[in-house]
């Protein structure tokens, strides 16, 4: 093994200062104490396996297509030079940018506001269309839910921003900025350490060789064929290899990047332009599967030693629900959404907060907003948070009471 590949693991949790190094590796090591722990193990394990199988291989298919499919159609600077041609095209345009998964189109159109390019309704109509990384695992999880909640965010994107146009100009808030830097590293080792960038590259990897034969098997799963018998192996085989192989995904993740501050907690991993589809994919499904666990571990938890039903628990709320999906939502980055949009799957959320918090969140997208355009994102945030309110109870008062 290299030295300084050895050195660095050695290092991975030493302390300096009290600082620990590579924070994320808390989540595969409690995972391991879980599993190696008798009175936790097979809540664990039957856990882990299910978010392998059941979110994380449907994920990374889910996110495979996309970024082939955004490889073969990169031609997004002539859908922004359509922005020039009416304010309406401005908003009908980043609504749809803004409806694709992640957080590329939000990113672009909020770097064109601020060259000037594009008004403020724009902005407005593409944070409240997008949802971020979570639009993944719902799409994976609930295809037909997927599609109807970015239907709805387009819509609504649409009315916002359109709105918005008759109430302010297009440069409302505008800062006075020279220069827009890229938001986007063209260089992998502008951003990440040698050690990094080979954990990155055995994520692709692990991910490449997988992708596959893990997708079969997920869907065997979803049609109840129990895989243990289709393949004459030991009861509970196919369990254990899930939970070992969403492990090692997670050990690998862990050490692509550090942990600094709240935006690098929250937001996904930056990539290398010129990187692989399915060096992207890895990327983004290894950090939506770390938030996943983080969401399906405490809520298993929760239910098996405290004998508590999150998912009644939590219909006791009623009218609160969708003010919290609102609330997570204004949070910037993409992993409180994912926690949301965790809880939905369960069960332990209603569709009416998934809603709200669909519409409200801006994703990774309001980093850059905040840097470039803090009044502007700022207003825009509140801005979105209106038609989230209106449709998150709209949809509770229609269809839930």
């Amino acid at each position: 093994m290299d030295s300084s590949i050895t050195t660095k693991l050695s290092s991975l949790l030493s302390l300096n200062q009290f600082h620990l190094a590579y924070k994320r590796m808390l989540l595969p090591i409690t995972l391991i104490a879980l599993v190696a722990t008798e009175a936790t193990q097979e809540v664990t394990v039957n856990t882990l396996s299910d978010a392998f199988w059941a979110v994380s291989c449907y994920v990374a298919f889910t996110l495979a297509i996309y970024h082939y499919i955004s490889l073969l159609m990169s031609k997004e600077n002539k859908v922004v030079a359509l922005f020039n041609n009416s304010r309406r095209y401005q908003v009908l345009f980043s609504a749809l940018l803004g409806a694709l998964p992640g957080c590329g189109g939000a990113i672009i159109v909020t770097t064109q506001f601020v060259s000037g390019r594009v008004g403020f309704g724009a902005v407005v109509a593409v944070l409240t269309a997008t949802m971020g990384d979570a639009a993944f695992l719902l799409l994976a999880s609930k295809p037909d839910i997927g599609l109807f909640v970015m239907i709805i965010g387009v819509v609504v994107g649409c009315i916002s921003g359109l709105v918005v146009n008759a109430i302010h100009n297009d440069d409302f808030l505008r800062p006075q900025l020279k220069k827009v830097m890229p938001l986007s590293c063209c260089k992998a080792e502008q951003v990440h350490t040698p050690f990094e960038q080979k954990a990155i590259n055995l994520q692709g990897a692990f991910w490449k060789w997988l992708l596959v034969p893990a997708t079969i098997i997920a869907a065997l799963g979803s049609f109840q064929i129990d895989i243990n018998q289709l393949l004459h192996i030991p009861s509970m085989s196919i369990e254990w290899i899930g939970t070992i192989l969403i492990i090692t995904s997670m050990l690998l993740w862990a050490m692509t990047k550090e942990i600094k501050d709240y935006e690098s907690t929250v937001s996904e991993d930056r990539k290398c332009i010129t990187s692989h589809p399915l060096q992207k994919a890895a990327q983004d499904t290894n950090f939506v599967t770390a938030w996943v666990i983080v969401a399906f571990m405490v809520f298993e938890l929760i239910t098996y030693f405290g004998h508590i039903d999150l998912a009644a628990l939590f219909s006791g709320w009623g009218a609160y629900m969708p003010l919290m999906g609102l609330v997570v939502g204004m949070l910037p980055g993409c992993g409180p959404q994912i926690l949301v949009t965790s809880l939905y799957i369960s069960g332990a959320a209603p569709l009416s907060a998934q809603l709200a918090n669909a519409i409200s969140n801006d994703g990774d997208a309001l980093f850059p907003a905040i840097a470039l355009a803090p009044k502007a994102a700022l207003v825009a945030t509140i801005y979105s948070s209106i038609p989230a309110l209106i449709v998150g109870y709209g949809y509770y008062f229609l269809f839930e009471m």
